[in-house]
């Protein structure tokens, strides 16, 4: 590093070294790496600033912008085109301008669904109406599942995923409760600090789990970081071998 790389890390306040960013993010997105910021960065969006040995710097305002971007890949899954979009369209905040309620014909859209088939995530328990309106979440369903249909894998195929997470949410529900019970102003506040940070070690754990799982059925762990930059429908060419649909109830 040079004299005015040395500078650059020291005098210009909040900027970070992608190792420095890896440590940021890694307790929110486990699954973050170098190759994958690199990637985000290649694809346009986002840009750090370059010392004159070539070293990325991040300031704090694009570690910012990569934690919206990961969580918007992560909860909603949305292609890097369409995250991109929303990001430029953004009020300078970094963070995109995103309606909290759909009707049904705005989630058919922005899903990318049929009127049927959302009628059938309904009728699963996996996407829930609010009155007249979905939710973000639902969305996030909706997309989910379209990513998952290029696999074979149908919404009656989802029925044990989403009897999991009921069964685990119940399991916080549990642990909580003698929060809840307290009659102290924060009681709820802290309750909810308390459930979230449990869901996010559950939520590691299923991770580990699963790639033991599929590592023990001769599946290298290597596939799911081959896998990883991207989770959007027709990221994955039809026909690839070892690729099956999903048979059966």
């Amino acid at each position: 590093m040079t004299m005015s790389d040395q500078a650059g890390s020291t005098g210009q306040g909040s900027q970070f070294g992608i190792g420095e960013v890896l440590a940021q993010l890694l307790p929110e997105f486990p699954d973050i790496s170098t190759s994958k910021i690199r990637f985000l960065e290649a694809e346009g969006l986002i840009e750090p600033q370059r010392t004159q040995s070539g070293y990325r710097k991040f300031r704090a305002a694009d570690v910012q912008r990569l934690r919206v971007i990961l969580t918007m890949q992560r909860d909603a899954y949305l292609p890097l085109r369409v995250i991109k979009e929303r990001l430029d369209s953004s009020d300078g905040t970094g963070v995109p301008r995103l309606p909290e309620s759909y009707s049904r014909r705005e989630l058919i859209d922005e899903a990318g669904i049929a009127d049927s088939d959302l009628t059938e995530l309904e009728d699963y328990g996996l996407v829930r109406r609010l009155g007249r309106q979905y939710d973000a979440e639902a969305l996030a369903v909706a997309r989910a599942v379209v990513a998952l249909r290029q696999y074979g894998v149908q919404a009656r195929h989802l029925r044990a995923v989403k009897a999991a997470a009921d069964r685990e949410a119940s399991l916080v529900e549990q642990i909580v409760a003698p929060v809840l019970r307290q009659r102290g102003a924060g009681a709820r506040d802290a309750a909810a600090r308390t459930a979230w940070q449990i869901a996010d070690l559950t939520l590691r754990l299923h991770a580990v789990l699963l790639e033991s799982a599929l590592s023990e059925a001769g599946l290298a762990s290597r596939a799911l970081e081959l896998a990883s930059p991207v989770l959007e429908p027709g990221s994955y060419p039809e026909g690839q071998p070892g690729l099956r649909p999903v048979s059966g109830g």
